[in-house]
């Protein structure tokens, strides 16, 4: 297993500013970081990935799609941008040396029809996914996609919608990720869900119910890290959580008041968290 954690709690884009706390990172003991690829400057990540080299951490990258460059929207024009700037996302993912590119830019985060999607926002998601995922393999990435619940995204809601997706597409470099956030409103039966995405399922976001400290709220981890050792999961944990020091991610994940004491409390006690847990589970 490995541990990681995501810089969105405290960074939109990882500058050199941020690299005293990537050596933090490092020392509390986890082994890579998940980094937000927002802007699109290659030669930025290039220098983050060797940072990241020299500190020995690993690292997987993350993303989002918007509505000017949404791969399932209606116009012909908009999915052509949006699969070339996911092919830009790609190749930063192959500069810094991150083989996973994880997120839910499947659809356009945050934007709804006021319905359900339709046959053929299924079908046009899955062309331009299908196109991107051969870019990918050529770089040596795997796309992973991230379900939401209801309130963030009307695409893809659960692990039996993400995971038939990605099967039906059936590309080697196309697959899945479980969140245990969006799990914990979505889904009626945790480990059903488990299974049902367990053949697509490549990454898992650890994530507490409040989006902070994993262990101290409303997830239910016993059933969560039970059905993910029945099928015998092998991967990330990368932790995500949110706070207020980002004022426009904050207004977008609405944090509205602070969750924890600070933000080295929240990693350190979710790397124990996950170690202890998991290795209960072994047992």
């Amino acid at each position: 297993m490995k541990y990681g954690m995501n810089m969105l709690l405290w960074a939109t884009e990882v500058t050199p500013a941020h690299d005293p706390l990537l050596a933090d990172i490092k020392e509390w003991g986890y082994d890579g970081v998940e980094i937000p690829v927002f802007e699109m400057t290659l030669k930025n990540y290039k220098r983050l990935g060797k940072q990241l080299d020299s500190l020995g951490l690993e690292r997987t990258a993350v993303t989002v799609s918007t509505g000017d460059a949404n791969p399932i929207s209606p116009q012909a024009s908009v999915r052509k941008a949006a699969l070339s700037r996911l092919k830009k996302v790609v190749d930063i993912c192959a500069a810094m040396e991150a083989t996973k590119l994880c997120g839910p830019f499947h659809s356009a985060l945050g934007e709804f029809t006021g319905k359900g999607r339709t046959d053929e926002e299924w079908k046009r998601g899955q062309d331009v996914l299908a196109k991107l995922a051969d870019h990918a393999e050529k770089r040596g990435v795997t796309l992973v996609l991230e379900y939401l619940n209801r309130f963030e995204c009307y695409f893809l809601n659960s692990a039996e919608d993400c995971s038939r997706f990605t099967r039906e597409v059936n590309h080697k470099h196309l697959k899945m990720m479980y969140d245990t956030f969006h799990a914990n409103i979505e889904e009626k039966d945790i480990k059903k869900a488990i299974k049902t995405c367990a053949d697509q399922m490549v990454h898992v976001h650890i994530s507490e119910n409040d989006r902070s400290t994993p262990g101290e709220g409303g997830v239910d981890w016993n059933t969560s890290f039970a059905g993910l050792r029945d099928v015998k999961y092998d991967g990330w944990f990368v932790v995500e959580a949110f706070g207020l020091a980002l004022p426009d991610l904050a207004a977008a994940t609405k944090i509205w008041r602070r969750m924890f004491p600070s933000e080295e409390y929240l990693v350190t006690k979710a790397l124990k968290f996950m170690k202890t847990r998991w290795e209960k589970k072994k047992k």
